[in-house]
């Protein structure tokens, strides 16, 4: 980059990210959210741009809104920012608002609240337009046993136990706010959890073992000893990734009333 960044915009985002490896930049064939958007932003500033995002979701998840940020030596609002990305951006990425932020705005260290989602479609049938977007479960499930496991989440504790290997964290402590299940119309099943933070795939390990717990038909007091083993090979496996959603990210308020929108 040329001359000095002088300008933090900040990004709001939705993806569908069947199609795509994930959120995080990589040497590979399939394009990733990060690297499609660097590619787009870059071409709109003409000059290079590097974006960092809230979280980096696995291959196949999918986000309602995920927040972002880049710097750039260019005035923003000199660009059709909203019309340019969409326009540079395939239909499973759409920007969804865009704001001159302050310096000390950053999408990943600044977030306090984190919002999942974990869609489960049951039917004796599988659906061929929600195959996608829902993990498909033959048989009915139990929402009472399931919210019972899910009490055991809602504290500050040490969830190591879900966490895949692969990323470096400086702790495995964290601290889940709520966490349920709920039934939705069009036989559609929601795991909904919120927290300060999560660690690689620990939602998807959550569902999954919770899942397995279930089918198994063991004690949802098996969920607890799961938790505090602080063992990963204890867990089960993690839910398929089409079923999960980045719901919402959110910051200070502080932060939010310093955003401008461009």
């Amino acid at each position: 980059m040329g001359d000095s960044p002088k300008y933090k915009v900040r990004l709001l985002l939705s993806y569908d990210g069947s199609d795509f490896g994930g959120w995080q930049r990589q040497k590979q064939a399939k394009p990733t959210i990060q690297g499609t958007l660097e590619q787009a932003l870059s071409r709109i500033f003409s000059e290079e741009i590097r974006i960092c995002g809230s979280g980096r979701t696995d291959a196949g998840v999918h986000a309602v809104s995920q927040t972002a940020h880049f710097w750039t030596s260019k005035e923003p609002s000199r660009f059709n920012l909203m019309r340019s990305l969409n326009a540079l951006t395939p239909d499973s990425i759409a920007l969804k608002g865009a704001w001159l932020a302050p310096a000390e705005f950053h999408a990943l260290a600044s977030a306090e609240r984190k919002t999942y989602k974990y869609l489960i479609y049951q039917s004796p049938i599988p659906s061929a337009l929600k195959a996608r977007y829902a993990l498909w479960e033959r048989s009915p499930l139990n929402l009472d046993y399931l919210n019972e496991t899910a009490q055991y989440l809602v504290k500050k504790q040490d969830f190591s136990s879900f966490q895949t290997s692969g990323t470096e964290v400086k702790s495995t402590i964290r601290e889940v706010f709520s966490a349920n299940w709920s039934r939705r119309r069009d036989r559609l099943i929601q795991f909904q959890i919120e927290g300060d933070g999560f660690l690689k795939q620990m939602v998807r390990t959550i569902v999954g073992t919770q899942l397995h717990l279930h089918h198994n038909g063991l004690p949802t007091s098996e969920f607890e000893k799961i938790i505090q083993s602080c063992d990963r090979r204890i867990a089960k496996e993690s839910a398929p990734a089409q079923g999960l959603y980045l719901y919402r990210v959110s910051y200070p308020s502080e932060l939010d009333n310093k955003c401008r929108k461009i």
